[in-house]
């Protein structure tokens, strides 16, 4: 699924790929900023992200298809 998050003073959007839930992101993100901590997510390559759960201005959700390549016949 694509995900895209909105960060305070960040001049551009955090996005990437992450085989994560909307549920599993949202509680995470929950918990995180209950404990006013640090959002802990990674991308489908493997790549961690932390971000300060109260910077967070707005957390987008794509979608979880695989766009086809190529032509259509």
């Amino acid at each position: 699924m694509d995900i895209r998050i909105g960060i305070q003073h960040a001049p551009r959007e955090l996005a990437f790929d992450t085989d994560a839930s909307v549920a599993d992101i949202e509680q995470k993100y929950t918990a995180a900023l209950a404990a006013k901590g640090v959002l802990r997510l990674s991308d489908a390559k493997g790549q961690e992200y932390l971000i300060a759960a109260t910077g967070v201005t707005y957390i987008e959700f794509g979608t979880a298809q695989s766009r086809p390549v190529g032509f259509v016949s």
